[in-house]
């Protein structure tokens, strides 16, 4: 079954101190004319932002021998064995895909390619926290569904992350009607918009959620290591 959500701008819970330390302002502290780009850009993003999700729930989960591929519904993904370790006690997952829109990085690019890059770039890092926001809510969304049934949620995960190929995008987006959200995907995997994100939740009794992650994982550029970073 596929649960469709949106949320507005105002709905959403963003870490302005994460934005901050971003933009290079570790003290929290945002000199002009940084001060006046970030309210900028927060005031806008109230009306560009198209925040839209959904996640498909399946109970038709296998973990193959390997210990790095799961079966979903007969599709197989080869997720590697970090992201099987974490999801191995699964009994259900849930496959989501969630967008910040197209407007706020069309204004992104327009900035960076024009008369003001750092505007541009303000702009840019709300759209990634946005997305991330969002999807804090659908898990949230997951946990309680989950909850209400004596079961407990794993942390999300996403392909290109932790050795998970990032062409199994393709196999996630079936189980997704085409244009889903208005998210759609590129020949080689990458999502339009591009403040888009895309992943799995583990499911299940004995699933942990664990509070930091990053220790899992060496990929550098990640929201959340950058995020953790700093607090």
């Amino acid at each position: 079954m596929i649960h469709e959500f949106s949320y507005s701008f105002g709905e959403l819970t963003l870490d302005k101190d994460y934005l901050t330390t971003t933009l290079g302002f570790a003290d929290g502290i945002l000199p002009e004319p940084f001060d006046e780009y970030v309210a900028e850009a927060f005031q806008a993003a109230e009306s560009l932002c198209d925040i839209r999700g959904a996640f498909y729930l399946s109970e038709n989960i296998e973990f193959t021998n390997s210990n790095s591929h799961i079966l979903v519904d007969g599709v197989e993904f080869g997720i590697g064995k970090t992201i099987a370790k974490e999801l191995r006690n699964s009994t259900s997952v849930a496959f989501f895909i969630c967008t910040a829109g197209e407007e706020i990085s069309h204004r992104s690019r327009e900035l960076l390619t024009g008369d003001n890059p750092v505007l541009g770039y303000v702009f840019d890092v709300l759209g990634s926290m946005i997305v991330e926001a969002a999807i804090d809510q659908m898990q949230k969304k997951i946990k309680r569904i989950s909850n209400s049934e004596g079961l407990a949620i794993s942390n999300r995960y996403s392909p290109g992350y932790c050795k998970w190929s990032v062409a199994d995008q393709h196999k996630l987006f079936s189980f997704f009607p085409t244009n889903c959200c208005g998210i759609s995907l590129t020949a080689s995997s990458l999502m339009s918009p591009i403040k888009s994100v895309s992943g799995i939740i583990g499911i299940g009794k004995e699933v942990k959620f664990r509070n930091y992650t990053c220790d899992l994982c060496n990929q550098t550029d990640c929201f959340y290591r950058n995020h953790h970073k700093m607090i």
